[in-house]
């Protein structure tokens, strides 16, 4: 190929504890209130108004004013060079400025492509407006059915990027400034030229760069967050080395844009922050609950899995009030808070059941409940462990009841996959649903080579030391609280201050086990602990965890001795990212997707392997029946009728099942016929489970590779793909 030449704070005043901990506040040495004169003439100052104003309502002296400043350009910092990373890392794997049109949509594969294509619906329509009546009315993903997609798929992130997309290209075109550039790309090898376009008027351009903007703007969370933490910007530091470092174990943005992570994950860095905040606050503004509302909404949204993590975020919490850590009141506050968010994404998602009948929900309600009986509680059982383990019993017993209640009544089965995938961890069940996502290794045990990479950097050891040390003094303060007869220090309000400082740190540890137990059972939720770990590894400067060592100098020589170490082989990792350069290119799938454009008509049926359906839905625009969003129950059965083509049924029974979904076409793919992870992870053997009296036949596929007839009839075919007519259905099965 040839080169281009291209080149909130709430209204309540912070308290002393608050101040002593946050690098964005000057700790008070001087007093602030100002002798009458100066304060007549600040107020009759033409400058009032402005930033002395601001810093005057905000109650920041000139110093304290200098430290934000520094910690929010270093934030920002921060956030360019790894907006800048993800860019590079993306371009350098797929040399994606060079690519056409049609190669930069198959390189969104799977769900990637799915997504996408409904980005390119709404761009694509005459209007806005047509464009999204479209994609909550498709007649393309699972026909014949007529589906809300926006419900179904969490498309907000694709709706919000596709009207940014045409409010902009308006108003470039009315100024008349271009919005992209375009060469023709001679690819050799006797291949056609194509075009390439670059810029952010070209979609697939404007699409990932706004996603890797959000993914820098979260980085620079990730430093706030660390130097809020730890009472320290070298906190800060510490936190962003340890991500960079551990890149490849923290984030999959660079190689999977689209993904819904991509979107939601840097508000749950943003809702996490402000919880800290709320949980540092002794009395917390109005403010910061709606502020940690909508970051909330914001994570749900995008994201279908996000109501599992929000789980772990609320068990931590309510872990914590057991221990005495957060106040009953400010507890329930929380809790409000995330069952308004909730029932507000429950409207936004027009209804979907899934969120009502998850066990976050469940989990909200079962929580309060016993927050508003602790006086019960306390006249029925002793303070100390014995009410401890009955509130735990209770939150378990009456979360798992009241979900299976409301599944029950609201007829849900949707998330009934994700019940067996847990189950298959711990026992030897199985079955064709649970195989299809346990034979991905991403959906497998966390690798042995995981925890290697975390101690070669010292993130391990770290992390380990830090929670040692608060789990220390948890003991330490439960042993007294027992000693006491269990009697709380809630007269003391020096105590009680103590109190909800250890609290945000206790939370932060529990959290971190959630996260680990997440990681440990699915591989591809370590994504979740390993930035937590980067967050973690902030509290090496903290004061009230490590003042041990000594007065601060000395203190400071101790981390950045630590990041000496940790950059050995992280830098390694870094430039290991960075030499990967490659240059996507899929000459069978491109032939297969001119083919379906030039030979077949506009609402011919296609069925096939998840991941190359959502490619002939975006680049084609062909009505499909299956697709690679395995949320939904009824999608799983007609997924499993139409990979039946991998079982060892005859060649009727399969088409018959093709023929009652209406499928004109179906892809067969040899690789989805012998692909095989592990034992017992090939698509025949997975098969095997489902359908034992055909057990030891040879598999439908196999035969047809070979020949299709006299079931089907082969129409096209290349060295991966072969494209198989299904005879027109019968009235009686219609």
């Amino acid at each position: 190929m040839v080169a281009k030449n291209r080149k909130q704070t709430g209204k309540s005043p912070a308290t002393q504890t608050d101040r002593d901990k946050s690098p964005l506040v000057s700790p008070p040495g001087k007093s602030n209130v100002r002798r009458p004169g100066r304060e007549s003439k600040a107020f009759n100052s033409s400058h009032s108004n402005g930033l002395s104003g601001i810093r005057h309502k905000l109650g920041l002296t000139p110093s304290a004013v200098a430290k934000m400043g520094i910690t929010l350009l270093l934030a920002a910092l921060t956030g360019y060079l790894h907006w800048h990373h993800l860019s590079q890392l993306f371009e350098n794997d797929r040399h994606f400025s060079h690519l056409s049109n049609l190669e930069k949509e198959m390189a969104f594969r799977t769900e990637m492509g799915l997504y996408y294509s409904y980005y390119k619906t709404i761009i694509e329509a005459p209007s806005f407006l047509t464009g999204l009546h479209m994609v909550m009315n498709d007649r393309l993903t699972e026909y014949p059915l007529v589906i809300n997609t926006l419900k179904r798929f969490n498309l907000y992130p694709e709706v919000v990027l596709a009207s940014w997309y045409r409010i902009y290209t308006g108003v470039m075109g009315y100024f008349g400034i271009p919005t992209k550039m375009c060469w023709s790309i001679n690819r050799g090898e006797g291949l056609t030229p194509v075009d390439s376009c670059e810029g952010m008027g070209d979609p697939a351009y404007f699409y990932v760069s706004c996603v890797f903007l959000l993914n820098g703007a979260m980085m620079s969370l990730f430093f706030i967050y660390g130097a809020y933490l730890s009472g320290s910007r070298l906190g800060g530091v510490v936190t962003t080395m340890c991500f960079f470092f551990n890149h490849g174990e923290s984030t999959r943005v660079m190689w999977t844009p689209p993904l819904r992570e991509s979107f939601a994950y840097p508000f749950l860095v943003l809702q996490m922050l402000l919880l800290t905040y709320i949980l540092r606050t002794r009395n917390p503004s109005r403010t910061a609950m709606v502020a940690l509302g909508v970051s909330n909404l914001c994570f749900m949204l995008p994201w279908q899995f996000a109501q599992f993590v929000l789980l772990t975020q609320v068990a931590s919490l309510f872990a914590s009030y057991i221990l005495g850590y957060l106040a009953a009141s400010k507890m329930q506050s929380i809790l409000v808070t995330h069952m308004i968010t909730l029932g507000v994404c429950f409207i936004l998602m027009f209804g979907n059941s899934m969120l009502l009948t998850s066990f976050y929900a469940s989990s909200l309600v079962s929580i309060w409940v016993i927050i508003a009986l602790r006086h019960r509680f306390a006249q029925v059982f002793r303070p100390g462990i014995v009410i401890w383990v009955m509130q735990g019993l209770a939150w378990v017993g009456s979360t798992v009841l009241l979900k299976f209640m409301l599944s029950t009544i609201l007829c849900a089965s949707d998330d009934a996959h994700i019940s067996g995938l847990i189950k298959s961890k711990f026992t030897s069940y199985k079955d064709f649903h649970t195989l299809m996502y346990t034979c991905a290794a991403e959906f497998d045990f966390i690798e042995l080579e995981t925890p290697l990479r975390y101690l070669k950097t010292l993130l391990l050891p770290i992390n380990m030391l830090v929670v040692a040390l608060i789990a220390g003094r948890t003991v330490q303060d439960i042993v007294r609280f027992l000693r006491d007869g269990g009697k709380t220090a809630d007269a003391d309000e020096a105590a009680g201050s103590e109190s909800a400082g250890k609290g945000e740190l206790v939370y932060h540890s529990l959290q971190l086990v959630a996260f680990t137990v997440l990681a440990v059972l699915i591989m591809r939720l370590k994504l979740f602990l390993t930035p937590h770990m980067c967050i973690m590894a902030s509290l090496v400067c903290s004061k009230q965890l490590f003042g041990w060592i000594g007065e601060k100098s000395k203190h400071q020589i101790v981390v950045f001795a630590l990041m000496a170490i940790m950059a050995v082989q992280g830098v390694a990792n870094l430039q290991a990212q960075w030499a990967i350069i490659g240059e996507f290119s899929n000459l069978p799938q491109e032939e297969l997707l001119d083919w379906i454009q030039e030979n077949t008509l506009p609402d011919s049926v296609f069925a096939g392997a998840m991941p190359t359906m959502a490619s002939v839905k975006l680049s084609t625009g062909r009505p499909i029946v299956n697709h690679p969003h395995y949320e939904d129950a009824g999608l799983r059965e007609r997924t499993k009728l139409v990979y039946s083509m991998y079982s060892r049924m005859s060649g009727e029974t399969v088409k018959r099942n093709l023929m009652k979904l209406g499928v004109d076409f179906f892809v067969l793919e040899d690789s989805w016929c012998t692909r095989r992870t592990r034992p017992g992870c090939s698509m025949p053997e997975i098969w095997d489970i489902e359908d034992p009296q055909n057990v030891g036949k040879i598999p439908l596929c196999t035969h047809m590779s070979r020949n299709s007839r006299p079931h089907f009839t082969t129409v096209f075919s290349n060295d991966i793909y072969k494209v198989l007519k299904v005879p027109k259905a019968t009235k009686d099965l219609r």
